[in-house]
């Protein structure tokens, strides 16, 4: 009987063994016909085709289509995106130490970053870029720029430079050099006995300075009584920065996330290697709808495990994890390769998208998993705070302003009203509002709501009719919708002058002065300083 069963396992084994073989041979032969069939069509396109093909163009174009059908994660990465690429994971780059960006014919520096080249050849924001390495830069696009403005460090690289403020254009030669973005660029005191410290990407030692900015916040506050984490519009980057800023508030050798695929061996299971800073301490971690990745692996840890308490609203809900393998010709393809998993096991990726963007999954369609102390958490579609605040977001009219360049351009027409306060952070006040309605009006600023484009397009339709006293009434109607905009940058004065308050802090320290400002008008940083304050409450919230 044992002959038996021995010669009908063998039987199965070899039965499964060759169906293996069989579907995988299968899929290889699928691969490779339609690897031909696609060669074949480029070539047939390349031969045959009416107007010459730019080979490059057109193979990118079926790149592009192949990732975008998977998820808005995997996508290839071409060799002139492989610096923005790097300066995205590691926040470092080699070039000039600006942001800068397209506006009318030239590029113009918006944002220079402390102590950047820029910075020391004396270049400001507003600056227009004319010539770059002897080469007009009028009509150009930003990859051609960025091309010639990144390079060796130590390189030489000579700029003709136009500064509208001063109506007069002047050469510069600076020299290349890496350019760190830091990733913690504020810490402070924000009430008594309260630790802020804000983190806005997960680049290379992100853990390593949220560590050194809450030693210095105690050194400087013995009597600390609570932390408050800023990951709000912290898109995420590296998983071990992520271990290692959750492992400042949790045990070490505690598993905090996984990761799972399709290939098993791939599994992976991340514990706490160091030793924490504080098990104790109140903690708030503050995100919202642009929090992702790392960001939900640091909130969701610390809420899994009730170790804080989570401020604002629903996060972005990335749950994935991807690989980069270079193809050739410095070019690279980004591959969503697992799912990461956080302690109560459940998984925060979103299951929809609309356009690239997770769709809100109601809650309850979310699976339940629960926290060390019972509490109820969901998954799928990012982490629920325990605190739900209300923010919808940049109102429309104030995203097409900026969009416009109105508040770049005005704070560059008013820069010298407030010269730069020396090396000490100060708040800056900004009241004369009327004046910035008036450089608005002035700047024939045209507000293209949605309701005004859906005006143009029945008023095209309507004069192609000849259905003329119609189009009068569109006509009366659209300056109706001006006044509404005039009417919306009035409802919005508070936020539209904090902005300015903003833009002016950053042009006088950098990020330091940009989050230093923030902090003046933000509503979301009270309530958790409210309840760390409140340590009845705080328990409550933790299920303690």
């Amino acid at each position: 009987m044992s002959k038996y069963w021995k010669k009908l396992g063998l039987f199965v084994v070899l039965i499964v063994g060759i169906s293996a073989t069989t579907v995988n041979n299968d899929r290889l032969y699928e691969i490779s016909k339609n690897i031909e069939i696609f060669v074949n069509v480029y070539k047939e396109l390349n031969k045959n085709y009416v107007d010459d093909l730019d080979p490059t163009q057109l193979m990118r174009v079926g790149i592009d289509a192949m990732v975008e059908s998977l998820d808005p994660y995997t996508n290839y990465i071409s060799e002139s995106q492989v610096a923005s690429y790097r300066i995205n994971t590691e926040g470092k780059y080699q070039g000039i130490g600006a942001i800068v960006k397209k506006i009318g014919d030239y590029i113009t520096i918006v944002e220079p970053y402390q102590d950047s080249p820029v910075v020391e050849a004396g270049l400001q924001p507003g600056d227009q870029i004319i010539k770059l390495a002897g080469r007009s830069t009028k009509g150009k696009s930003m990859d051609e720029m960025n091309q010639v403005m990144r390079g060796v460090p130590g390189t030489d690289l000579n700029l003709t430079i136009k500064r509208p403020s001063e109506n007069k254009e002047f050469e510069v030669a600076l020299k290349r050099s890496q350019v760190n973005i830091p990733n913690v660029p504020y810490k402070g005191i924000v009430s008594d006995g309260i630790g802020y410290v804000v983190l806005t990407t997960f680049t290379a030692n992100a853990s390593k300075n949220i560590r050194k900015a809450i030693r210095e916040l105690k050194e400087e506050d013995p009597q600390l009584k609570g932390i408050i984490l800023d990951l709000r519009n912290n898109g995420g980057g590296l998983l071990k920065e992520a271990i290692g800023v959750s492992n400042i508030f949790v045990p070490q050798n505690r598993e905090v996330v996984s990761v799972r695929s399709k290939v098993t061996e791939r599994d992976q299971r991340y514990k706490t290697l160091g030793t924490p800073l504080d098990l104790d301490i109140p903690l708030a971690v503050m995100i919202n709808k642009k929090s992702a990745s790392a960001s939900e692996i640091v909130s969701g840890v610390i809420q899994d495990l009730d170790r804080g308490v989570v401020i604002g609203q629903r996060s972005y809900g990335k749950g994935l994890v991807q690989n980069t393998m270079n193809v050739g010709y410095n070019s690279r393809v980004k591959v969503t390769t697992s799912k990461y998993y956080i302690p109560s096991g459940r998984c925060i990726q979103s299951v929809e998208y609309d356009e690239g963007e997770p769709v809100d999954i109601p809650d309850e369609q979310r699976a339940k998993f629960k926290t060390d102390n019972g509490r109820t958490v969901l998954d799928g579609g990012g982490v629920t705070p325990d605190v739900k605040l209300e923010n919808n977001g940049i109102p429309e009219v104030v995203q097409q302003m900026e969009e416009d360049n109105i508040f770049f351009e005005y704070i560059n027409s008013i820069m010298s009203k407030y010269p730069a306060p020396g090396e000490e952070l100060q708040e800056v006040v900004f009241t004369d509002f009327a004046a910035f309605k008036a450089f608005v009006k002035q700047k024939d600023f045209a507000y293209a709501s949605k309701n005004q484009e859906l005006l143009d397009e029945i008023k095209s339709n309507l004069k192609k009719d000849k259905q003329l006293v119609l189009v009068s009434e569109v006509e009366a109607l659209e300056q109706k919708i001006d006044d509404e905009a005039n009417l919306a940058i009035e409802a919005n004065k508070e936020l539209i002058m904090g902005m300015i308050e903003e833009k002016i802090a950053t042009r006088h320290h950098y990020q330091e002065g940009k989050f230093f400002q923030k902090l003046k008008n933000d509503n979301e940083i009270d309530v958790a300083v409210e309840i760390l304050k409140d340590s009845a409450r705080y328990k409550q919230l933790l299920g303690k």
